[in-house]
């Protein structure tokens, strides 16, 4: 019967900080967190790393991930999304007369990944959700931003700006470290987050976006803490 596959991206051309993905954070390559998280899950049927890098294929393989095919040049470039990996290894395993009912798309770079958010988020897909997505609460509200032009200042929305912040409705956004998603629905629309996707709630503390050297300090300032905090 169709199970799960766990999809892991991985391409070597990192521009900004040099071998991102396989690159030594907390003592380990950061990939192998993400390959770890889902393999200590038991959710899935495979394990896989999409790359275009050999070097990435093979610390990939030594952490327990499968990797079956390599990305295609179309999907290694600066202009590919995730939904264009997403798309290509499902209808690669297709080819290959494999078949999924539900995939995960985990990032490389999401050491805060658990096989345990990995089971409570994946169980809200039983509830006929089509897809799930980890979010976490904007530190600010939003609302009360300005955009600047020519060094001045306007209001992004002058009506919240004058409530109390306790008063506007809590906004949140993408944790970027995994998506859940039937595979039907996905090859149909390409969409990650389709209308009926269903939010699993992270701690701020438990997110860093990582796209320079001091995010990634901070993101190793933050998993300590989470280490330190659940005891493991």
């Amino acid at each position: 019967m169709p199970g799960s596959i766990c999809i892991i991206t991985a391409r070597g051309g990192s521009k900004r900080i040099p071998r991102k993905n396989v690159r030594e954070f907390c003592g380990r390559p950061i990939i192998a967190y993400s390959i770890e998280a889902a393999l200590e899950s038991e959710l899935f049927d495979e394990v896989m790393v999409s790359t275009d890098d050999e070097d990435i294929a093979e610390i990939a393989k030594g952490c327990g991930a499968e990797i079956p095919f390599m990305r295609s040049a179309e999907t290694s470039d600066d202009f590919a999304d995730t939904a264009d990996v997403i798309g290509e290894v499902l209808r690669e395993y297709t080819a290959r007369c494999r078949y999924f009912e539900t995939f995960c798309c985990i990032y490389p770079t999401a050491p805060f990944v658990t096989a345990a958010k990995l089971r409570e988020s994946g169980a809200l897909l039983s509830g006929g959700a089509e897809a799930v997505v980890p979010v976490t609460p904007f530190s600010f509200p939003p609302q009360r931003g300005f955009f600047l032009k020519e060094g001045r200042v306007t209001l992004a929305d002058p009506e919240s700006f004058e409530m109390r912040s306790q008063d506007l409705r809590p906004m949140y956004h993408d944790c970027g470290q995994f998506y859940w998603g039937r595979v039907n629905g996905f090859l149909k629309t390409g969409d990650m987050v389709p209308a009926s996707t269903v939010a699993y709630v992270v701690p701020e503390t438990e997110v860093q976006d990582i796209d320079n050297l001091s995010d990634w300090e901070m993101a190793e300032m933050k998993y300590k803490h989470m280490r330190r905090r659940y005891g493991c």
